[in-house]
């Protein structure tokens, strides 16, 4: 297993900003009645800080970290390795499915349960993740990167969508045709602002900044990360559903343990070793996706199940997380 110190210095941050985020959450939902917004606060904070991260936090940080990263290699790989860890997600969901009853699985469920199976966290948790292990850190941040915004991002609102919209009600199905869902879809991730980042960052890589903004733009990068750490606190300790306990059971084994499993061995076979194989295995190993929560809300998916996934997967994080650590560490 990795030695202590290495768990200490990732758990530490991570469970800090974590626990942050839940007594937030926690004092928000005990005290914001009292100022007279009856739950007003405890739902605007995190929402108007996903707001902030979403919008300029994560780009801003993206930008950032990739003036450090080495963007050298073959970083395609990463949406590559990416991809193939969504569809095989979506073939064993599908699978498990098929081996039981079809009236136990309404369509919505069969949707939330496909979306949970493919898409992890690789973004608010992903990234803390890999730039705090003490073996990865920055300089291997491109890998991440790549895994995420060519691979988990325009999964979720290309793949993930298409099949959210299959599988959900008829309010997610009639909202506007299907011309204009098709347009929708590739505007937003057209415009997602991780995309601009991305290829801002890009740009910007190979112009030198004055050493006060780049100095500044890494400190705000670090900031960033606890913040993500604290919007993922925030989130946790508002999910109240924990129903549907035995598939969301499934649909995170499979998540968080076929997937990364078979990205980590994979590779290995394909000879790819080293911090490339960690970051990969690892992206491929974090927590069924927030973006899960927009698509059944969206497309009037099983959102109960959703919100059961979301909470368990990030429960059990950090006892998977030693698996891979101690499995594909080495060379």
């Amino acid at each position: 297993m990795p030695p202590l110190e290495v768990l200490m210095r990732l758990y530490g941050p991570i469970g800090a900003g974590i626990c942050a985020g839940i007594a937030l959450g926690a004092l928000l939902q005990r005290f914001a009645p009292h100022l007279g917004e009856p739950q007003g606060l405890y739902q605007q904070v995190p929402l108007r800080l996903g707001r902030f991260l979403f919008w300029l936090g994560i780009p801003l940080s993206i930008v950032g970290f990739m003036r450090r990263a080495d963007l050298s290699g073959n970083l395609y790989l990463a949406p590559v390795v990416a991809w193939a860890a969504i569809l095989l997600g979506l073939l064993c969901s599908r699978l498990w499915i098929r081996r039981t009853p079809q009236d136990r699985w309404p369509r919505p469920t069969q949707g939330s349960f496909s979306l949970a199976a493919m898409l992890g966290n690789t973004g608010y948790i992903g990234y803390p993740v890999v730039l705090l292990l003490p073996q990865l850190g920055v300089g291997v941040f491109g890998w991440a990167l790549f895994y995420d915004a060519l691979g988990t991002l325009l999964g979720s609102y290309g793949l993930g969508a298409i099949l959210a919209s299959e599988m959900g009600g008829q309010r997610g199905k009639t909202a506007q045709p299907r011309q204009r869902q098709w347009l929708a879809r590739l505007r937003a991730v057209g415009l997602n602002p991780i995309i601009l980042a991305f290829g801002l960052g890009l740009g910007l890589k190979a112009i030198a900044l004055p050493a006060w903004l780049d100095q500044g733009l890494y400190q705000f990068a670090w900031a960033i990360v606890v913040l993500s750490l604290v919007l993922m606190g925030l989130r946790i300790q508002q999910l109240s559903s924990w129903q549907h306990l035995h598939r969301a059971t499934v649909a995170v084994a499979i998540k968080m343990l076929v997937l990364p499993l078979a990205v980590g061995i994979g590779l290995t076979l394909l000879g790819v070793d080293g911090p490339p194989r960690l970051v990969m295995t690892l992206q491929a190993g974090m927590p069924c996706a927030f973006s899960n929560l927009v698509l059944a809300e969206a497309y009037d998916l099983d959102r109960d199940l959703s919100v059961t996934c979301v909470g368990l997967s990030s429960a059990i994080l950090l006892l998977t997380l030693p698996l891979w650590l101690w499995a594909f560490s080495g060379n």
